[in-house]
């Protein structure tokens, strides 16, 4: 609703490509590549990573580079209940919701759904329509490489292309392969 919102009030036409798929018909390299991305210690913590929420933090002082904190499950809550605005409001609310969906969905039902709801391209939501729209290919058939050439767009998915990210897939294949991926 949001980028629809955004498309009329800079009149620009709209396409939303959008197709729910369940955590078994996406490759678990694409799978794979996701996590080593945006969450590498996702199975190690209960909603927050308060290492990484620390080291944005200390970038955020240090007047460093600025990267995320936000977990998995974090992206998914915003994504879910709150849009793409920042604000003290929305990270309280998130803050007691997060952990309530880890009881509740469990990990691999918050992946499930976090492949199927981020944005990885102008109106494009979910791994189904994302693997289709760059590679003309399902979900099911992403191989490590595409995974992680789609994975390097997510931190910025209107502003990035895969074939543009070699730099930063090169570095989520690394990542993979150092936890045995």
């Amino acid at each position: 609703m949001e980028r629809r919102l955004q498309s009329w009030i800079h009149s620009k036409p709209y396409n939303q490509r959008y197709d729910f798929v369940p955590l078994s018909g996406i490759s678990p390299d694409f799978q794979h590549a996701v996590i080593a991305a945006e969450d590498a210690r996702f199975y190690q913590h209960h909603g927050f990573d308060w290492n990484a929420i620390e080291l944005a933090a200390e970038g955020d002082v240090e007047g460093g580079k600025i990267r995320g904190g936000s977990t998995i499950t974090q992206q998914l809550v915003k994504n879910l209940f709150f849009g793409t605005g920042r604000s003290v409001l929305r990270k309280g609310a998130e803050f007691t919701l997060v952990p309530v969906a880890e009881l509740v969905l469990g990990k691999r039902r918050i992946l499930e759904l976090y492949l199927n709801v981020v944005e990885w391209g102008p109106g494009v939501y979910g791994a189904e329509s994302a693997s289709r729209y760059y590679f003309r290919i399902p979900a099911r058939s992403v191989d490590r490489q595409q995974g992680a050439e789609l994975a390097a767009i997510l931190p910025l998915p209107l502003k990035r292309r895969p074939d543009h990210m070699m730099h930063y897939t090169e570095i989520i294949l690394e990542r993979m392969s150092q936890v045995g991926w």
